[in-house]
């Protein structure tokens, strides 16, 4: 292997990185280490041009590497944010809660409440984001489960495993997450995509499974019981809007005050939109399998999801809004910006630093002849880990898991995807088995499933009334098992 020469820009990439793991530890936010890991990177790589010219130059590169990790994200962005604005528009009729009203039929005892709930917040979060779905399918399957017998514990475990964890880290439709990953990784969304599905399927069916089998065991014991429905909605809505300067709390609660769908055409919308988006998806599986040629996917599915949307959204708020539509649209659109450059802006900062780690994106921000420092790091620690599958990929999770406790699960990605790069092509690995394998434990730790304070903990369990703590020591050892045994099996795929 051809030696690597590190020069001091390399050593000030390693030790930004090492703050950034010192903030994480200490559960402080690291996107002013980045911000400042930048401009000092940028300052070292124009040294020797005089004080003035070196300090623009490191001025430029922290907001070109913005720039950068901005046009690779805005994809991204603009899907989630058309996503919401159309789910916005299906609000105004009450469409979109008939949509999951039909589901309440199959919950018939405590079991099938359960699976029921969870793969209804599995379809609703894959298509919708995690976020709005579960004020939907919380408010709307949660009173049905409980009058089942399903302990609020229960649901609460249901909504959370199988919307921020299982569908989050897989993120099989909107590939944000994805596109995340593998823009830092320096590889094709389409190489990690098959791969995420699996680990994130691996790891939600075991915690899944061992999370309900200990909700059953104490239940029949008595630890677990079910509880009174009756004021249900009113102690949520008196819980989740004490807090005035909480936006997604008071989301939930405007959902939890409007149960019944309003609209005439709510009817018609409910069954237009999962017909549609069910239609696509079933389009770019036949494509993908059937004929290579001519697959959709990557950019083309985002796009073709985006435009979707698009769609839909016009056609709901013309139902809804009538000549009204034209100001109503904006509306809808400004709280779906709103919504997705709320998920991102911590995120973009992060992503600047860590995409610097590839070469292409260096010389995009520092000019020609900028090496890919972490690229170049990984092939000098692969002299020591030659070899090392095992601690290659069980050091992954480790770091992914601590790159998720800052709540988020979206700021480690940036960090997973260019170590992944890094140390895999140094060692000889799979990247996208790696990235993938790093994604999935980044959600699951932080997206919503083992940090109690993470939205996705805080906002499923607030809509079930229970402690996020509470919920956190539940989902411990399921979560732990499943991204055990799927490390296991990207050992294997490696």
């Amino acid at each position: 292997m051809e030696e690597v020469v590190l020069t001091g820009s390399h050593w000030l990439f390693l030790l930004v990185i090492g703050t950034i793991f010192t903030f994480m530890i200490f559960r402080r936010d690291v996107v002013l280490p980045s911000i400042l890991g930048i401009f000092l990177i940028g300052w070292m790589f124009n040294t020797g041009n005089g004080i003035v010219d070196t300090s623009i130059g490191a001025s430029q590169a922290v907001f070109t590497s913005f720039l950068n990790a901005g046009i690779e994200l805005f994809d991204i962005m603009l899907v989630i944010a058309l996503m919401v604005a159309m789910l916005k528009s299906l609000q105004k009729q009450g469409a979109d809660v008939l949509m999951v009203s039909p589901m309440k039929k199959l919950m018939v005892n405590p079991t099938a409440s359960f699976f029921v709930l969870g793969s209804t917040m599995y379809i609703a979060a894959t298509f919708f984001w995690p976020t709005p779905a579960v004020a939907l399918v919380g408010t709307v399957l949660i009173p049905v489960a409980m009058k089942m017998g399903l302990p609020a514990m229960g649901a609460a475990v249901s909504l959370n495993l199988f919307g921020h964890g299982m569908a989050l880290s897989g993120d099989l439709v909107i590939q944000g997450a994805t596109r995340l990953t593998s823009a830092a990784a320096g590889v094709e969304s389409t190489a990690i995509l098959p791969y995420t599905a699996l680990f994130s399927f691996i790891t939600g069916f075991v915690a899944i499974g061992i999370a309900f089998f200990t909700i059953r065991r104490d239940m029949k014991s008595g630890k677990l019981k079910s509880e009174n429905t009756d004021e249900f909605f009113d102690n949520q809505k008196k819980a989740l809007t004490s807090k005035k300067d909480d936006s997604e709390n008071e989301e939930i609660a405007a959902t939890v005050e409007a149960e019944e769908p309003k609209g005439k055409h709510a009817r018609f919308l409910s069954l237009l939109v999962p017909i549609t988006l069910l239609t696509i998806v079933s389009i770019m599986l036949i494509r993908s399998f059937g004929d290579s040629d001519n697959a959709i996917n990557g950019g083309d599915a985002t796009a073709l999801l985006g435009g979707t949307a698009v769609v839909l959204l016009i056609i709901s708020t013309l139902l809804s809004e009538g000549n009204k539509a034209i100001e109503g649209i904006v509306s809808h659109l400004r709280e779906g910006f709103y919504f997705a450059i709320k998920i991102f802006a911590p995120v973009i900062p992060i992503a600047a630093f860590f995409l610097m780690g590839h070469p292409d994106h260096a010389a995009a921000v520092l000019g020609e002849g900028a090496p890919g420092f972490l690229f170049d790091l990984g092939g000098a620690a692969a002299h020591y880990i030659d070899g090392s599958q095992i601690s290659l990929a069980f050091g992954m999770v480790a770091i992914a898991i601590l790159s998720g406790m800052d709540g988020s699960g979206f700021s480690g990605l940036p960090l997973v995807g260019a170590l992944s790069a890094g140390l895999g092509d140094a060692v000889g690995v799979d990247v996208a088995v790696l990235a993938a394998l790093g994604q999935v434990a980044t959600i699951f730790a932080g997206g919503g499933t083992l940090a109690a304070w993470a939205f996705g903990v805080v906002a499923d369990a607030g809509i079930a009334g229970v402690k996020p703590i509470d919920l956190v020591r539940r989902n411990f050892f399921p979560v732990m098992i499943g991204l055990f045994i799927a490390t296991i099996v990207a050992i294997l795929l490696m």
